[in-house]
């Protein structure tokens, strides 16, 4: 069975009128054991046979959807998104942005949702003047100045507005990822701390940051008297880059694996080259670790190995072999592993993670990452509701994803469509909101009811849309912006993943592409449009000349078979 056909959390409005799946009733005998009908079925009577109702394939219905979905959750959701470097609300939106908008947040009883504007966009209140506050922002952009008051930020939302029983999502692209991921740190191994404890929490963050022995010990300590324990339902991040200031850091506490999240979703650029843009992955236990018998990062611990954990913590030479025996240490006892996916896309880093193409032009490379963000958060179940009439902004038709997450069709043929050039120049576009519905009052009403919208107003699929997305020009700012290449020729010190764990190393990047680690054991999953966008013409005449096609970056060693992600397996002959 294809793992993409995911059921929702049904409600009864979607089981009568949007799902038929007549299943067979479980009854009781007369010694009060649970038997059910179909595993009788030889002993009814042949005029009892002819009542029972055939079983259907469920079928759902594409004209028939609620204006939210899903259009109820048992739980009430709080959503945080951290938006990239500079990244804000303007005319380039990021892919952040996008999630936001799509959003329902009219009502704080069923979900509440955060938005954080991105590193260097904001300064202290305390800078009175507009030179100081371009110059602090110009620094913060490049040191990453204020990446603890964006984390603090978001952890004392969550204190103030949490309740037991929510369910946490929390999204972020860049250094925005890593503030997400900072941040799920911080509630891993500190806890969350009840409401209106504000002066609490700059303590508790300095001891989150603490990766000697004494401050484990004390945040354990810190945690169990102070804080409350929570999980992460769904951690979704755009290009987590490993670098957040000029000078490589190790990451912070259980920023790289933590057990608290349930889902971890990833999407990765091929093509970014940047020296400071290296990938920022999620951390597998090596073979190594796995010898010692010692658990993976996700996979919690066990209290006899605490004391033996703790001593080669002590004795380990390298900061990040003990950082990593520390942290799984003091992972959550029981807690199951980690569901990860981490999936990689043609272009460079802002075409993941958006921001980079006008929000009047309709295509662009990053639109796909964010449909395949948005499909995963249905598939997990996550709760988190949408507007229904908003998906078809980004490319997503509302009856694919509720109250089934329905298999992806196959891609459409490449044809004759090139992979386009740089406009010269803004393209105007026809507003969706007359391309798409016929009646505008969409906006508000009782989300349990069905809008009967006659003849489907969806234009196009969402494969077409996939298309023309996959060729979209990619923007590579080593190419945009001179500076960037000048830092690509500088002898810098340099972090990235290896097979084995962080590398680091004192060189000059020039340009060198990223490398997928561990690819020959654990393969590598790449998008099902990497393969439209290589089989492609390049519009420009001068690369058509030369005979150019598109080829990703990223090193894929030739015995590697990808696993293509949303790309449907076919039934064997």
């Amino acid at each position: 069975m294809s793992q993409s056909n995911h059921r929702q959390e049904l409600t009864a409005l979607s089981i009568t009128e949007t799902l038929l799946d007549v299943r067979a009733p479980a009854e009781e005998d007369a010694a009060g054991k649970k038997v059910v009908l179909e595993d009788i079925e030889t002993t009814m009577s042949p005029q009892a046979q002819k009542q029972r109702l055939p079983e259907k394939e469920p079928t759902v219905d594409p004209n028939n959807y609620p204006p939210v979905i899903p259009p109820t959750h048992s739980n009430r959701t709080i959503v945080l998104c951290f938006d990239g470097t500079g990244d804000q609300f303007d005319a380039d939106n990021s892919n952040v942005v996008q999630l936001v908008s799509l959003l329902k947040k009219d009502d704080r009883s069923k979900q509440m949702v955060y938005y954080q504007t991105g590193i260097g966009t904001y300064t202290s209140s305390k800078i009175a003047t507009p030179i100081r506050s371009q110059i602090r922002k110009i620094l913060d952009k490049m040191f990453a100045s204020s990446i603890h008051a964006h984390v603090m930020g978001g952890y004392k939302y969550l204190m103030q507005n949490y309740q037991f029983g929510d369910k946490i999502c929390i999204f972020g692209f860049s250094r925005g990822a890593y503030t997400a991921r900072s941040l799920a740190g911080m509630l891993h191994k500190v806890g969350l701390l009840p409401p209106f404890n504000d002066e609490q929490v700059p303590f508790a963050y300095q001891m989150y940051l603490s990766d000697d022995k004494d401050g484990w010990d004390q945040s354990n300590e810190f945690k169990d008297a102070f804080s409350i324990n929570v999980d992460i339902e769904f951690l979704g991040v755009w290009d987590t880059v490993d670098s957040i200031g000029v000078f490589p850091t190790r990451p912070a506490p259980f920023s790289t694996a933590n057990s608290l999240i349930k889902t971890f979703r990833h999407a990765v650029a091929l093509d970014e080259r940047r020296a400071k843009f290296k990938a920022n992955l999620w951390h597998y236990p090596t073979k190594d670790e796995e010898k010692r018998g010692l658990p993976g990062p996700c996979a919690g611990t066990q209290p006899s190995d605490v004391n033996y954990n703790k001593a080669e913590a002590e004795k380990a030479l390298d900061d990040d072999e003990a950082q990593s025996i520390f942290e799984r240490t003091h992972s959550q006892i029981g807690q199951k592993k980690t569901d990860v996916v981490e999936v990689w896309f043609a272009g460079c880093h802002c075409d993941v993670g958006g921001g980079s193409v006008s929000n009047r032009e309709r295509h662009s490379l990053a639109r796909i990452p964010l449909r395949w963000m948005v499909r995963e958060i249905f598939k997990a179940n996550t709760g988190m509701l949408f507007i229904s009439e908003k998906l078809f902004a980004i490319g997503m038709h509302p009856s694919t994803l509720f109250p089934l997450v329905l298999p992806r069709p196959d891609p459409r043929p490449v044809g004759d469509h090139k992979i386009r050039m740089h406009p010269e120049k803004e393209i105007p576009i026809r507003r969706h909101s007359i391309l798409l519905w016929k009646n505008k009052r969409l906006t508000r009403g009782d989300a349990c009811k069905p809008i009967d919208r006659g003849v489907d107003t969806f234009i196009g699929t969402e494969e077409e849309e996939e298309l023309m997305d996959a060729l979209s020009p990619k923007y590579d700012q080593l190419k945009r912006n001179k500076w960037w290449l000048v830092v690509e020729y500088m002898w810098l010190h340099l972090r990235w993943e290896g097979d084995h764990g962080p590398v680091e190393n004192f060189k000059r990047n020039c340009r060198a592409p990223r490398y997928i680690r561990r690819q020959d054991t654990d393969g590598v999953q790449i998008h099902r449009s990497v393969q439209l966008r290589m089989q492609a013409e390049f519009e420009s005449p001068k690369k058509q000349r030369k005979g150019k096609k598109y080829k990703p970056q990223a090193i894929i060693h030739k015995n590697v078979k990808p696993t293509w992600a949303d790309l449907e397996p076919k039934p064997e002959a």
